[in-house]
């Protein structure tokens, strides 16, 4: 008679013991892309380092059609290149189509945080898979008196544990500075769209695009 639990055990013993090269493969991918990664976001501090903080009064009084390169980031600078165009199309429907801009500009500025908030999730769960696959065949060396085979499964298991949270520790310090400039980008687009509507302060057109950029920052 076939043993059942047996087949199992040993399937699952077969299958946990194949994600471990997938895994380790897959963490120094995720190493690569940090790296990559930190590339653009250290790129992109610098540029807002040299930023200049205004009040919105003081910005109210720029000429929005001059250069705001040093009081505004690049991409609220290209929101407001798109909104000026659609305001000198003078459409009958101008507050609709910034209203319709400034939530895709907000759902485009969002979804640039998927890839690092995945890494941030990623990272750990690759560790966690690297450090318990190689901790059950050195236990089951170490039964068998194979003080090496256990001793170099240890270091396997260690190694793809601090790989993963190293991934995961930076990539989260990634995705909370860049949700903050995410934040401060989604509000100066919403003052910035406010004022070329030219009725800020609560009238139907300025308050349909304040719950615009309100609705983009509650995610």
């Amino acid at each position: 008679m076939i043993d059942v639990g047996a087949v199992l055990r040993s399937l699952i013993y077969l299958i946990s013991s194949s994600l471990l090269y997938p895994a380790m493969l897959l963490l120094t991918v995720l190493v690569v892309r940090v790296l990559v990664f930190s590339g653009s976001f250290i790129g992109e501090a610098l540029s807002r380092s040299s930023l200049r903080c205004i009040s919105g009064l003081e910005l109210s009084r720029r000429d929005l059609t001059g250069d705001l390169s040093d009081v505004c980031s690049y991409h609220v600078r290209g929101y407001l290149k798109t909104a000026l165009q659609a305001v000198e199309s003078g459409s009958v429907m101008c507050e609709t189509l910034l209203e319709d801009l400034l939530r895709q500009k907000s759902a485009e500025l969002w979804k640039s945080l998927d890839q690092v908030r995945i890494l941030v999730r990623i990272g750990p769960g690759l560790g966690l898979i690297g450090t318990l696959i190689p901790m059950g065949t050195g236990l089951a060396a170490l039964g068998q008196g194979d003080v090496t085979k256990l001793s170099s499964d240890l270091v396997i298991a260690f190694t793809t544990t601090v790989v993963g949270l190293a991934v995961g520790l930076t990539s989260y310090f990634f995705y909370w500075k860049k949700k903050r400039w995410v934040e401060e980008d989604i509000r100066r687009m919403e003052f910035l769209t406010e004022l070329l509507v030219g009725r800020p302060g609560g009238k139907e057109g300025s308050h349909a695009v304040h719950e615009a950029g309100k609705t983009a920052l509650g995610r």
